[in-house]
């Protein structure tokens, strides 16, 4: 699935079983606790934390599909076509970072 794919999938799905989106405000907000979710898991997974018998079964994959779903919702809901803006993005990245990274001593 291509991200221009994942978007109209999500705006369908939104559009009829969803029935419609929220607001961009409250899409916001599900979208930090969905980065939340994420933060836990990997905090217990990868960190120090240790379980809680509520989070045993969570998984990052669908952590992290969470994150991407309400990423991907706000981006249509504002117009951002996310495939170019990745493309750009990387163009940037490219630009700037083309001699930081493989010069930083931190990083040897």
């Amino acid at each position: 699935m291509t991200i221009k794919e994942a978007q109209e999938q999500i705006d369908q799905w939104i559009n009829t079983t969803g029935v419609r989106y929220f607001s961009e405000l409250t899409n916001m907000a599900i979208l930090t606790e969905e980065v939340g979710e994420v933060a836990r898991l990997m905090a217990r997974k990868y960190g120090e934390q240790s379980f809680k018998e509520s989070d045993s079964k969570k998984e990052l994959a669908d952590e992290l599909a969470d994150v991407m779903w309400v990423l991907l919702c706000i981006a249509n809901q504002t117009g951002v076509d996310m495939t170019a803006a990745l493309e750009k993005n990387f163009n940037k990245k490219n630009i700037r970072d083309a001699d930081r990274h493989i010069n930083n001593p931190k990083l040897k």
